[in-house]
């Protein structure tokens, strides 16, 4: 099994698993074009898109895919029926596509109805989760976001987080001027400048990294509470997890 990651715009990143027999699955193609490029370069045979929520930079593709590959099942949450998804799929539900299982997680917050899709190790979590980060709150709570991002961190160590943009530089930064004295924030902010000045990728990442480097899975730390402590006081990491999203909408 292969996992390939295609640049999309400006920082998207639409995921592609195939198989040895070049068989592949797409997830959220944004645009079309360097999806078509890939499959071209690569021979691949598209057997279904997923699809985690309803924004256009992860749905905007889908047409023209299904134009070129008009038998192509898509699987997405109720919010994109009307973006092409050809089968409504919902928290618990299970995927079966060739040799892939993949398990339906509801991970509202970003949208109202965002799925994430794991099939382990690999979890497709459009944008709840980012490295060093997590999506806006658009439609949903901080405390589902919190309850989302809570689901992805009970997965196990090896699950691999792939993410839909690079967000990963400012995200660390944002990090960093929150805890600047925390030496796994500070080597991994190091490690991300040092990539992205040679526009390398950051993603995928680890989830048992990610634990000990994203503030937003880390809302019962005490170093975090100390910080928020000289703010206000919070008991639940509900709360936390709101005033941590609060600082970062508003971080430059």
């Amino acid at each position: 099994m292969n996992l390939i990651s295609i640049p999309a715009f400006q920082d998207n990143y639409i995921w592609v698993l195939s198989d040895d027999e070049k068989r592949c699955i797409i997830v959220d193609p944004g645009e079309s074009a360097p999806v078509l490029h890939a499959i071209n370069e690569n021979g691949w045979i598209p057997e279904a898109i997923l699809l985690t929520h309803h924004h256009n930079d992860h749905v905007g593709g889908v047409s023209d895919l299904v134009a070129k590959f008009p038998h192509i099942a898509i699987y997405g949450p109720a919010e994109t029926q009307n973006k092409g998804t050809t089968q409504v799929v919902k928290e618990g539900e299970t995927i079966h596509i060739r040799q892939w299982d993949f398990s339906v997680i509801a991970t509202p917050g970003h949208t109202s109805g965002h799925l994430c899709f794991y099939s382990k190790p690999y979890l497709f979590c459009g944008d709840t989760l980012f490295s060093g980060g997590c999506g806006r709150l658009f439609e949903g709570a901080p405390e589902q976001m919190y309850q989302s991002l809570q689901k992805i961190n009970a997965l196990p160590d090896d699950t691999v987080i792939c993410c839909a943009h690079e967000y990963t530089l400012g995200n660390m930064k944002f990090s960093a001027s929150i805890l600047p004295d925390d030496s796994a924030i500070q080597d991994y902010y190091q490690k991300v400048k040092e990539l992205r000045a040679k526009n390398q990728k950051t993603l995928p990442v680890i989830l048992k990294n990610e634990r000990k480097i994203n503030l937003f899975l880390r809302t019962d730390d005490i170093d975090l509470i100390n910080k928020i402590n000289q703010e206000t006081n919070l008991q639940q990491p509900e709360a936390r997890f709101a005033w941590l999203r609060s600082k970062k909408d508003n971080f430059r």
